[in-house]
């Protein structure tokens, strides 16, 4: 069974009421999204950050995948995330059974690669997160969404205009698909990005997390 692993932050605040689970790209490490836990903290005190290491190292020699990519094929991508979703979503239960909290106090952020596991397997737990993140991202099996899904969080996607990995069509192609499975969306271009993530949109995902956690976005079908 793996049992993945990655670098931490504790709530600023001392009281861990709040979890946000980053879930990194592919050829990089846990150690690349947790940079993201200061610039959070001030909005969101009482939250813990964790950055899991994907389950495979990487197959280009460094950092770590969730799953291989040859080319950026749909079918070759859903086959890899279906494989890692099982793993990715255990330790989510095993983050929120460590520090006491349920789902009402989660919150999934994903770049790339970590953008589509979070949109697959937050998208169909048993109860939903406050709130998913994507920068960077795409949706894999857009087509069977809504056949499997089963919960509805508010999703946030972010995506750069410049993006030369995943073109910003796919966050267009993702916002569609999640909006026609009732799903609450908002999106945002970064102007002059490419696959990275710019101020604008870290302090856009920190004020929707906030948001969240508040209770003020309203989830689809509430």
């Amino acid at each position: 069974m793996t049992t993945l692993t990655g670098p931490s932050v504790p709530a600023a605040s001392g009281r861990t009421e709040q979890l946000v689970i980053l879930a990194h790209g592919y050829g990089a490490d846990g150690n690349d999204l947790i940079g993201l836990a200061p610039y959070w903290q001030r909005l969101l005190p009482n939250a813990a950050f964790v950055a899991p290491n994907a389950p495979e190292r990487c197959d280009v020699g460094f950092g770590y995948q969730w799953f291989p990519i040859s080319r950026l094929d749909p079918a070759e991508i859903l086959r890899g995330i279906l494989a890692a979703a099982p793993v990715f979503d255990r330790f989510i239960d095993e983050e929120l059974a460590r520090h006491g909290l349920d789902e009402t106090k989660l919150a999934l952020v994903g770049f790339s690669q970590g953008t589509m596991m979070s949109l697959h397997v937050g998208l169909r737990r048993r109860k939903a997160p406050v709130a998913i993140v994507g920068y960077s991202g795409a949706l894999a099996g857009g087509d069977r969404l809504m056949d499997e899904i089963t919960c509805r969080p508010p999703v946030l996607l972010i995506h750069g205009d410049m993006d030369e990995m995943l073109p910003v069509s796919r966050m267009h192609d993702a916002a569609e698909a999640l909006g026609a499975a009732g799903i609450a969306v908002q999106w945002h271009v970064s102007r002059g990005l490419g696959h990275g993530i710019d101020p604008e949109g870290l302090d856009l995902g920190g004020q929707f997390l906030r948001d969240a956690f508040a209770g003020s976005l309203t989830p689809a079908g509430a």
